[in-house]
């Protein structure tokens, strides 16, 4: 599922700060001292959201893989995707991508896994739970990555550790994107969940 990808240095962590700054943007936040997490990536309503994501990662010296959807992996953009981490996932049924995940983790001893929840740039009415269920299946955390138009600032947020009662979880994940701001904010819902 996973292959060698791409480990950021001192020069794409110095590409990225300038890319950043050349937008007007900072980064906030620390890593977290944690070999393998699930990282919120929200909110997710532009095109921008991408680069703007790998320039803090980059960074942040942050190693990441991400999923897309497969048609986005095809010639000519393909392997590039791929050494920044890209996964493509096939969307057209389900492939047991959570089941994969969740062995991607208990098979590696370092991995940082990059889902937005929404699952997409348009406007929708409930959160797809997948990384939810990954993290607390691999018995991981999830971090809270953000992009926040309004103060141009992205980066790190809080770690939450699943208790297996994702109602009582989601409510203070929800808590802190409340206060984030996305590039269409009108797409932005923070919406209800759905298993």
């Amino acid at each position: 599922m996973l292959k060698k990808g791409l480990s950021p240095n001192k020069f794409m962590a110095w590409t990225g700060l300038i890319f950043l700054k050349a937008l007007g943007w900072r980064v906030e936040g620390e890593i977290p001292d944690i070999k393998k997490y699930v990282m919120i990536a929200a909110p997710h309503t532009s095109n921008w959201d991408f680069p703007i994501t790998l320039a803090v990662t980059f960074a942040l010296k942050i190693k990441i893989y991400w999923m897309g959807k497969a048609v986005m992996f095809r010639w000519p953009f393909g392997a590039l995707l791929r050494w920044l981490g890209g996964i493509p996932i096939d969307r057209r049924g389900t492939h047991n991508v959570v089941e994969q995940s969740i062995q991607a983790f208990k098979d590696r001893d370092n991995l940082i896994m990059v889902i937005p929840p929404e699952g997409t740039r348009k406007k929708v009415g409930y959160w797809k739970t997948g990384f939810y269920h990954i993290a607390n299946g691999a018995n991981i955390p999830i971090v809270l990555g953000y992009l926040d138009y309004r103060r141009k600032a992205g980066g790190i947020g809080p770690t939450i550790y699943p208790t297996g009662c994702i109602e009582e979880d989601m409510k203070e994940i929800k808590t802190f994107y409340a206060t984030i701001t996305g590039k269409r904010q009108d797409l932005f819902g923070n919406a209800t969940l759905k298993s």
